[in-house]
């Protein structure tokens, strides 16, 4: 086990608030407190979609003292968003320079052909891959290597369209997941048999869901102005 303590959330956060990426101090928090509950004497952690590493060096940092690990999936696909091998080695330099080169294993993959492939039984995930409806289908079937009351962490929830609608079309009906709360964007889940009033509260998040995804037209359509004044959306940015 390392002999190197965990840092306060204050300190994880300090580093990782200097690495790109779209994930809030607040949403932050709620990735690091999940895990530090996780009751597993050396947690494993799948995160789906890394990118610099913003999301990675809180989870990477929140286990690291019991000998957890980080498992982050993402192919490092070339383009405009992504950055192919120039965001693998920036991922793999913010990893070295937060000293989590060994609490972190990277698998370059896409999670949906990694999945078909993977066997071992994890403790908490971390979605944030492809936005699609499709994609998110997929990566919600990640969670049969969950145990009972595990973590499922969806960011982009009852903001982006595909994976909304993913969730209302999965989760909603599920019968062994049921929606905690939120920060921001980031939802919360866990493994478990949902009540009735866990799926209504999961209905209660659509007027927000229709909110973001008014701001996002209304911000396509250059009228940054309008969102400001209708919703109070400060920023070029889409609400996550």
């Amino acid at each position: 086990m390392p002999d190197t303590a965990t840092p306060p959330f204050s300190d994880a956060w300090a580093t990782a608030s200097g690495i790109p990426g779209w994930l809030t101090e607040t949403q932050a928090q709620l990735l690091w407190t999940v895990a530090r509950e996780v009751p597993a004497k050396r947690p494993l952690l799948v995160e789906i979609g890394s990118h610099h590493g913003r999301s990675t060096t809180i989870l990477g940092s929140a286990v690291r003292d019991r000998g957890g690990r980080v498992v982050a999936i993402d192919p490092f696909v070339d383009g405009r968003l992504f950055g192919g091998v120039k965001t693998r080695d920036k991922f793999e330099q913010n990893m070295s320079a937060a000293d989590l080169t060994d609490a972190v294993e990277l698998l370059a993959e896409y999670s949906t052909a990694a999945r078909t492939t993977w066997t071992r039984s994890f403790d908490y995930l971390y979605i944030d891959g492809k936005h699609d409806y499709w994609t998110l289908s997929d990566d919600l079937k990640w969670t049969v290597h969950l145990p009972d009351g595990g973590p499922v962490l969806i960011h982009d929830c009852f903001s982006s369209v595909g994976v909304t609608l993913g969730v209302l079309a999965h989760v909603l009906p599920s019968r062994r997941l049921r929606y905690v709360r939120r920060a921001g964007s980031l939802a919360l889940f866990r493994v478990g048999r949902p009540t009735l009033r866990d799926r209504l509260r999961i209905l209660a998040e659509l007027p927000w869901w229709v909110r973001n995804v008014a701001i996002k037209v209304l911000l396509r359509l250059r009228l940054q102005w309008l969102a400001a004044r209708v919703f109070g959306h400060e920023g070029p940015y889409d609400p996550y």
